[in-house]
Order: C-alpha cells, then structure tokens, then sequence
C-alpha cells in the first residue's frame, strides 16, 4: 500500500513538474513561468466631449462624441471662386518677386521677410489648388481676372526689378511687393465680405493680417537701413 501511494505521488509531481536531466549532469531546469497577460487598450469613450466651435462672436460649445455627426463641406458661391482662382496667379507673382531678393538685395532684414513670403505662399497655393479640385473647379473656373487682380505688377515692372541691384532693388522691391501686398488685401476684403465658404473666410481673414504685417515689415526694413 506505501508503494502505491509512493508511486501516485510521483506521478502527480511529475505531471505539475517539467524538468529534464542534462549529460553533463548540471542541475535540471525548469520551465519558465507563463508570462502575465498584456493588457488591451479598451474602446474610445463616446460619450467624450467634442469642443464644437461656434460662429463667428459666439462661444464654443461642447457635445458628446457619439451625438457629433461628420460636418458637411460648407457651400461656397461665385465670391470664393473668384477670390482662389485670383489670388493664385498673385501668390505666384509674389514668389517670383520674393525670389529675386537673395541675388539682387542688399538688406538683411527684406532678405528674411522674402523668405517668409516664399514659405508661406508656396504651400498657400497647394492649399487652394485642391480646394478647386475637390470642388470639381479649376483655375479658369472663375473667369479672366488678368485685368481684375488688383497690386499686380506689369511684365515692364518685373523687367525693371530683375535689372535693378543693391539699394534700388531695395526701395523698388518693397514699393511692388507693398502694392502687391495692398491688392491682396483688397480682394481678401471682398471674399469676407461675399463669400460663404467657412475655409475660404479663414484663408482671407489671414491675407489681411499676415499681409497688413509684412507691409509694416518692409517700410521699417528700408527706413532701418537707409
């Protein structure tokens, strides 16, 4: 009977016990523990608030995640058309400008403003290139604006401008770029003022503040370096 239950014993550790005997007769190992569980990241609240901005002088409100329905595109009229597919050609008028400030400048200070000016218009056109193709439109969807587009400088101008060096490209950079900067301005007005699409509102009420700047930067440059 002691056999038995000295048999059954080593059985039962056996099966809750792995191990095995190596040839160079160094202690048996055993297996590892089974490693803890890993922890799942659980589903989003959705009944998380959701800021929803107001209109324009009213407050933000906010409203659960699972009662936040996908925006419609916002519709937009002859106005905003009118403003992207002019002020695309400007955009790219002033880059032409900015351009030739490093070679032909001699102000620091005009040489970082045209800097900015090639930073930030560049992606500006991108931005409203796609505006146009997600709206089925294109460049000439809004009409021959060549005669409209108000600060844009004549091809003699720019002739004028290339051939120029030192202090007088200087002084006639920043008398184009601030006629360029002032006609931008102008058809930014309009777009707020007629348009409807909530993009094409932000995009021009920033033409107005960022360009207004960049006018007051360049008269300080020149004035601070003559």
């Amino acid at each position: 009977m002691l056999i038995e239950l000295a048999v059954l014993a080593v059985l039962a550790i056996g099966a809750a016990v792995l191990f095995w005997l190596p040839d160079d007769g160094s202690e048996p190992a055993t297996t590892a523990a089974p490693s803890a569980s890993i922890e799942l990241p659980g589903l989003p609240d959705s009944t998380a608030p959701v800021l929803m901005p107001g209109r324009p002088g009213e407050p933000a409100k906010t409203a659960a995640a699972n009662q936040v329905s996908a925006l419609p595109r916002q519709p937009h009229n002859n106005a905003d058309v009118r403003f992207v597919t002019m002020m695309i050609p400007h955009h790219e008028q002033a880059l032409v400008m900015a351009r030739l400030v490093a070679d032909r400048g001699e102000n620091p200070q005009l040489r970082s403003i045209a800097e900015r000016i090639l930073a930030a218009q560049g992606p500006e056109i991108t931005f409203l290139e796609t505006w146009l193709t997600e709206r089925g439109l294109n460049r000439e969807s809004g009409g021959d604006h060549q005669h409209t587009m108000s600060g844009m400088q004549s091809a003699e101008a720019l002739n004028r401008l290339t051939a120029a060096r030192g202090d007088e490209f200087d002084r006639m950079f920043v008398a184009m770029m601030t006629d360029h900067h002032q006609g931008a301005i102008t058809m930014a007005n309009e777009a707020l003022t007629l348009g409807s699409d909530g993009i094409i509102n932000e995009m021009a009420s920033s033409v107005v503040v960022e360009q207004s700047v960049e006018i007051n930067r360049m008269r300080e440059a020149l004035a601070s370096g003559s």
